[in-house]
């Protein structure tokens, strides 16, 4: 587990840039927390360094579901908010996304994610947010530089 105090909007746009070089094709990284905690701040500015495009046009997927982003590896941004079933996820492409992309998810309660799943987890803290980020072992390790 690691964890980190994001004093502002800049904070969060900060760490994802740092994270966003770290994953690889397989990750699934779930973006957990209330409304209005930063989580489609962050899954925008990680697509816009992802993609090397700062002004790309980062729509959210909340209506659509998912959002795909042609990179090597492909970048899958799915929004469960409005999932009725999570066997919905197979409909979306979900397994294709975790075997040949990096997956980013907003709301993955409403969903059934692998349990090799990263999860970076948003909450309110004073003026800002703390996000605390857990998953395998052997995932943590790497992406510790990120929270540093």
């Amino acid at each position: 587990m690691m964890e980190c105090f994001l004093p502002d909007e800049a904070a969060t746009i900060a760490l994802a840039e740092k994270l966003a070089p770290l994953l690889k094709a397989g990750d699934c990284l779930a973006l957990s927390g209330d409304l209005g905690m930063g989580k489609s701040t962050f899954a925008r500015a990680l697509i816009r360094v992802r993609l090397q495009d700062p002004a790309l046009e980062v729509p959210s997927p909340t209506f659509t579901l998912v959002q795909i982003y042609d990179g090597s590896p492909p970048l899958y941004h799915f929004d469960l908010y409005r999932l009725s079933d999570p066997d919905e996820l197979i409909e979306l492409g979900f397994d294709e996304a975790l075997d040949d992309g990096i997956s980013l998810v907003e709301w993955p309660e409403r969903g059934e994610l692998p349990a090799e799943t990263l999860t970076l987890a948003f909450e309110e803290q004073g003026n800002g947010r703390r996000v605390v980020l857990t998953g395998p072992a052997s995932r943590l390790a790497a992406l510790e530089a990120a929270f540093h």
